[in-house]
Formats: structure tokens, C-alpha cells, sequence
């Protein structure tokens, strides 16, 4: 008979361990960005943002690193400067593409 596990003792899933290249990035961002979820985007870009390395993002961005990890936070929404200075440090943008359901 097999052990079972609790919820609970499962470690918390980290995204940033997986981000390891710019196309495992711009997929990420993509799918995020998808959902249309400012929080989310937040988090995302948390994640990436600590993937990369917070101090040398905060350094890149011009913010301090304790109001980028406050900004970045799960169920924050950042204002829209915010997320361009970060976009900008982690060398991503964001795109505009026509909706497909409207094409």
C-alpha cells in the first residue's frame, strides 16, 4: 500500500526555477498575458524577475528592490510604468496582435 501525501507537505511550485532561456520567458509572459489578469502579470513578472536575478533587474529598472518585490507581489496591480521599466530591464516588450476571434 502506497504512502499518501499531503497537500501540505508538497513543496510550493517556484516558476522562476524554470525560466531558463528567452523563449521559456516570452512563452510564460504570452500565456500570462492571455488570461488579461493585472495581478497575474504582476506575479509573472516576479517570477521572471527573480529568474534573472532581482537585484540586477532592480538595478536595470531604477527601482529599489524592495518596491519592485513589493510591486511584483502575487495579487498586486502595478501601475503601467511599473511594468514597462521591468519589461525594458528583462529585455521583453509587450505586443499588441489583433484578436483572433475579431479577424
Amino acid at each position: 500500500m502506497s504512502k499518501k501525501i499531503k497537500v501540505s507537505e508538497l513543496p510550493e511550485f517556484d516558476a522562476a526555477q524554470y525560466l531558463n532561456n528567452e523563449e521559456d520567458i516570452a512563452a510564460y509572459l504570452t500565456t500570462v498575458i492571455e488570461e488579461n489578469d493585472s495581478s497575474l502579470l504582476a506575479a509573472a513578472l516576479g517570477d521572471i524577475a527573480r529568474a534573472r536575478g532581482m537585484t540586477q533587474v532592480a538595478k536595470d529598472s531604477g527601482i529599489t528592490r524592495e518596491a519592485l518585490y513589493k510591486a511584483l507581489r502575487p495579487g498586486t496591480e502595478p501601475r503601467f510604468e511599473t511594468v514597462s521599466r521591468v519589461c525594458a530591464a528583462l529585455g521583453v516588450r509587450l505586443v499588441a496582435q489583433p484578436n483572433q476571434s475579431n479577424a
